[in-house]
């Protein structure tokens, strides 16, 4: 089965995390793509992840878009199957240096509707492990 932003949305409202796994290399990728990124193969079919990952990087977002609120931490985390995702950091206190390389793992989602995009977008949102 094919995954499309739509259903990756509406699986990461249920607490999960859904990629997509190449036929024909093996690829995972994460969030869905029309090709595989490595071969740009079209034979791709759903694959969940397990949510778990290593904080890679991130930035704190002090002054929001208009329509969002801040601050707020975007991340990217390795996750344990390979692939890199975007997504928000909950963190207590301040974000800074010493959280990079920390394992991390998904906790839900943000959602947020502005005027420039169609409607409702979700996105993952990641936390500290060992954090509650």
């Amino acid at each position: 089965m094919r995954l499309y932003s739509a259903d990756y949305e509406e699986a990461l409202k249920k607490g999960k995390l859904l990629g997509e796994r190449c036929l024909d290399c093996g690829t995972l990728t994460c969030p869905p793509l029309a090709v595989c990124r490595r071969c740009g193969s079209r034979r791709l079919e759903a694959a969940e992840l397990s949510g778990r990952g290593e904080l890679m990087t991130f930035t704190v977002i002090r002054v929001p878009p208009e329509g969002m609120e801040g601050p707020y931490v975007v991340c990217l985390v390795r996750t344990e199957e390979g692939p890199w995702v975007m997504g928000r950091l909950e963190a207590e206190g301040e974000a800074g240096q010493e959280l990079l390389g920390r394992r991390v793992r998904l906790s839900g989602f943000h959602a947020w509707s502005d005027k420039y995009s169609a409607g409702e977008r979700v996105t993952p949102v990641f936390r500290l492990e060992g954090e509650k």
